[in-house]
């Protein structure tokens, strides 16, 4: 870890922040899987990590999905009935 330059660890952290996955940037950048989540908590202390918060937003997408397709078959429903 000592090797590894600020910027980098930055760097890697806000592609984390974008949404990226650790997987995908450990191998790209070489760095261990562990040594990004250590990044992460370390940053994150005091705050909500990085890792929940892209797991709250990709809960939040999905959630949006349902109640869109939800929607739409209610509103079919409503015009079966309508008749």
């Amino acid at each position: 870890m000592a090797g590894i330059s600020k910027e980098v660890k930055d760097e890697v952290i806000e592609k984390v922040k974008g949404g990226e996955r650790v997987a995908e940037l450990s191998e790209n950048y070489g760095i261990s899987t562990k040594t990004i989540y250590y990044w992460l908590r370390k940053k994150s202390e005091g705050a909500i990590s990085v890792i929940e918060y892209n797991r709250l937003k990709r809960e939040n997408r999905e959630l949006k999905e349902i109640i869109g397709a939800l929607t739409v078959q209610l509103e079919k429903e409503k015009k079966k009935t309508a008749r």
